[in-house]
């Protein structure tokens, strides 16, 4: 190869590096223990740790998606009263012990819970969305956390807020672990 058909090639390798630096996602999860997508769950408030309204919602929306896409068919969300979005509200302690409280109640045997500590478009030119959500799965029973979850992802100027949570929402509970489903041959 000659110099005037490598330097395109070379370039053509370097943008395609830098562009795929735009789009990134960072994620981590803890907890080995396949859970049962066969028992009751209960979906808890999520805390909104955001300055944008109702992301802690928004996200709530997404992983109650992923995890019914997922075989957790049991799914409960919590009432409306116990939401955090609201502008009179509890102290997130009290509201996340009667929220378990609730979900015990109901006879759930695993809650999911977090927060959400970026839901928004960058300022500036781009106008990048950026997520960051950390999710938790409790085991009511003994109130120990099976699993839990973290990351952060930003997409391009393009990308819409939620396909960038949805994508990320997806990552993580992909990293949940859940017992096969078996059905019953008797």
């Amino acid at each position: 190869m000659n110099r005037t058909t490598t330097l395109p090639w070379i370039a053509l390798w370097l943008s395609a590096l830098l562009l795929t630096g735009c789009a990134a996602t960072t994620s981590s999860s803890t907890g080995q223990e396949a859970l049962d997508p066969q028992a009751r769950w209960a979906m808890l408030p999520v805390i909104n740790n955001t300055e944008t309204p109702q992301a802690g919602l928004a996200v709530e929306a997404l992983v109650e998606h992923h995890l019914r896409a997922r075989g957790v068919v049991q799914l409960q969300r919590y009432p409306a009263a116990l939401s955090r979005e609201s502008l009179f509200e509890a102290s997130e302690r009290k509201l996340a012990e009667e929220a378990q409280t609730w979900a015990r109640d109901q006879g759930a045997r695993y809650a999911i819970t977090g927060s959400v500590e970026e839901w928004r478009y960058k300022i500036g030119l781009d106008g990048e969305p950026v997520a960051g959500v950390t999710l938790r799965v409790i085991e009511l029973d003994s109130g120990r956390v099976v699993w839990s979850g973290s990351g952060a992802r930003s997409g391009w100027s393009r990308d819409g807020l939620s396909a960038v949570g949805q994508q990320l929402i997806s990552r993580l509970l992909g990293e949940l672990r859940l017992t096969p489903f078996q059905a019953n041959r008797s």
